[in-house]
């Protein structure tokens, strides 16, 4: 058998194949697709209110009957200090002046108008949704959280870029880590947003494995059969596949974003905070180039919350030059075929015999 069953079985899915969450390109549309093709579809809730995640884990109930993780970002909010509000507004003058000067016209939000979330709350709503498993990343779930999950019966997915950040997960109780190599794309799992480990997937998995002995998702780099059984080889026994998806018929890229893509080199790709003050891995452009090394990048979620109408606006704009697009180092062909159609092709590539 090529496929090791311990994650199928305890996720009740037929691959151990798991779509990746990506927060702002799945939708619904992408799980239930995910589903489709035997994997783990994921929805990504991130730090959005309980009552807009009930919403989303709701209409993916209605899009399939298959399980599904739900996905959360798990971070601490700096305090509300008076610098920061100073730091703040200093960065929204430098923002709205910078669009100006690229013909974008943006009114973006004064400091006391943001809504910050902390994941409490969307722990409850996964429990009060019967949902029955729960990934989550940028940490840990704190010890409360953990027992009242466990005791719902929620099966507990964490995320980790060092063998430290696995070793505290698997002491906690989580049932699974997902391994994230520097490779992938997106935001960096790290407990620590502004110190990442930049350590490459396949050296990171091989420590974690021999640190730890809850069974391991590898993430990051993966875009073929050639290494779904790379990381097969180094004993992962789940598979999470994020940029393969980002062109597909149910992202929520918009065709300039996809088309973006398309075109994209190795030079393109990189790691930056400039969009949400955590640092994510995806494609060079104007706005990041201006912000990456300067004073004006707030801590994650203030930045992320201040840049939302920016990228909104850039959207309806078809302007990649202010729009994050974050994709991994592995570049492919970025098909536009259906989610499930990719994972489906992706899972036969896998198991053809050399």
């Amino acid at each position: 058998m090529f496929w090791p069953d311990t994650i199928s079985k305890k996720l009740n899915v037929k691959y151990p194949v798991i779509q990746s969450p990506m927060f702002g390109v799945s939708t619904p549309q992408m799980t239930a697709a995910a589903a489709r093709s035997g994997s783990l579809g994921s929805l990504a809730v991130a730090d959005l209110s309980a009552e807009k995640a009930i919403g989303l884990i709701r209409e993916t109930k209605k899009l399939t009957g298959e399980p599904f993780a739900v996905n959360l970002f798990v971070h601490n909010i700096p305090e509300a200090t008076e610098a920061l509000k100073e730091k703040y507004s200093r960065t929204k003058q430098f923002i709205e002046q910078l669009a100006q000067e690229n013909h974008l016209e943006v009114q973006l939000p004064d400091f006391n108008a943001l809504q910050v979330n902390g994941y409490q709350e969307l722990v409850q709503a996964v429990i009060d949704e019967s949902c029955k498993i729960l990934s989550f990343t940028f940490g840990n779930l704190d010890d409360k959280s953990i027992q009242k999950l466990k005791e719902n019966g929620v099966t507990l997915i964490g995320t980790c870029t060092s063998v430290e950040e696995a070793l505290i997960l698997e002491k906690s109780g989580i049932d699974m880590i997902s391994v994230q190599g520097i490779e992938a794309g997106g935001h960096r799992a790290s407990f620590n947003a502004d110190n990442i480990p930049e350590i490459g997937g396949m050296s990171l998995f091989s420590e974690v494995y021999d640190h730890v002995r809850v069974p391991l998702i590898y993430a990051g780099g993966i875009y073929n059969g050639k290494t779904i059984r790379a990381a097969r080889e180094l004993g992962a026994q789940g598979f999470q596949v994020g940029s393969m998806l980002l062109a597909s018929q149910e992202s929520a890229l918009q065709p300039f974003e996809k088309e973006r893509l398309k075109n994209v080199n190795e030079k393109d790709i990189m790691l930056t905070r400039s969009f949400s003050g955590r640092y994510a891995r995806g494609i060079r452009n104007k706005f990041i180039e201006t912000l990456e090394h300067s004073e004006y990048i707030l801590p994650y979620p203030y930045q992320n919350k201040l840049t939302n109408e920016l990228r909104r606006v850039s959207k309806t704009m078809d302007n990649t030059d202010f729009v994050g697009i974050w994709t991994g180092q592995s570049i492919h062909q970025y098909s536009e075929v259906s989610t499930e159609e990719i994972l489906i092709n992706l899972i036969r590539d896998a198991e053809k015999i050399n």
